[in-house]
């Protein structure tokens, strides 16, 4: 099937309208009189107390004669001052005056507010979908060598967060695709941590995809639930951002490692009609669809499947 083409235009128009709604063409910016590369420094000496001219120029990407002329205003206004080094008197460090601090308090709100107010508009789903797509694009358009994106691994075992993050991951995803709502989550959650009390059990296992310290996949193997030789494979699940980029693969591909290397005689997992990705990964590893029917128990009918996967000859 051929790739989509990138639609480049429909992006550039509708980041001429964001810079547009975020009054970055005129007029106050941010609930201030201030240009907008000043009210980014404001926010970002706050955020790095100390930081120098140098190092705020490289995070900002404007030159350093830009940067000068800018820092003298805000200095001359009251709301930064500059302190020398105390190892290299060439150095200056900047700090917020208690004016300077606060000015960004009232930048916050009104950001905050501004956000909010568009946020009501919106489901807590599109919301994240909007901030992962967000991160996604600016890392995109960044592309620099001098930052390189942790790398994904994928581990073994309970860590602080789990079954907080997995369940957040189900529940904004189906929401989103299938409409489930509370009662889906709840059941996601419930299981989730009722399986990681018997995480000591030499047939269980559960797996994250980490990027950096964050978990953005999961998956696992339940020996136990389904009793005689059948492990349960439960929790897959992969972040939207990270999605079709073959994490999914990798926590698959893992599980069933363990599966083969326990001996279980057969693989089972439950799904739904409709989620074309993943039942393709399925059926790649050798899982095929041996029962369907209408179902509720996730909070609204779907067409349920059981997928099997039998003991590698």
């Amino acid at each position: 099937m051929p790739q989509q083409p990138f639609p480049i235009n429909d992006i550039r128009s509708t980041s001429r309208r964001l810079v547009r709604e975020l009054g970055f063409m005129g007029g106050d910016f941010a609930g201030t009189d201030l240009p907008p590369s000043a009210v980014h420094a404001l926010i970002e000496i706050e955020a790095c107390p100390d930081i120098t001219a140098r190092d705020l120029g490289k995070l900002l990407r404007l030159e350093k004669s830009s940067v000068s002329r800018m820092l003298r205003k805000l200095v001359l206004s009251g709301d930064v001052r500059e302190e020398t080094d105390e190892g290299d008197s060439r150095i200056k460090r900047l700090r917020l005056t208690g004016q300077g601090q606060e000015q960004v308090g009232a930048i916050h709100g009104f950001a905050n507010r501004q956000v909010s107010c568009a946020l009501t508009q919106l489901t807590s789903a599109d919301a994240h979908t909007i901030l992962q797509g967000l991160r996604l694009y600016a890392d995109a358009l960044g592309d620099r060598t001098d930052t390189v994106a942790p790398a994904i691994e994928v581990l073994e075992g309970y860590r602080p967060g789990i079954i907080a993050r997995i369940t957040q991951m189900h529940a904004l995803y189906y929401a989103r695709t299938s409409g489930f709502g509370q009662r889906f989550e709840s059941v996601v959650a419930e299981g989730l941590a009722a399986f990681c009390n018997r995480l000591e059990s030499p047939k269980n296992a559960i797996w994250v995809a980490m990027r950096g310290q964050e978990i953005i996949g999961s998956v696992a193997i339940d020996g136990e639930d389904l009793g005689g030789d059948i492990a349960h494979l439960r929790w897959f699940i992969v972040d939207d951002g990270v999605r079709g980029g073959g994490v999914g693969r990798r926590l698959l591909a893992t599980a069933l490692a363990f599966v083969d290397e326990k001996g279980f005689a057969e693989t089972h997992l439950w799904t739904f009609n409709g989620l074309l990705a993943a039942r393709h990964l399925y059926e790649a590893d050798g899982f095929a669809c041996v029962e369907e029917h209408p179902g509720s128990q996730w909070g609204s009918e779907v067409l349920e499947q059981r997928f099997v996967r039998s003991r590698p000859e």
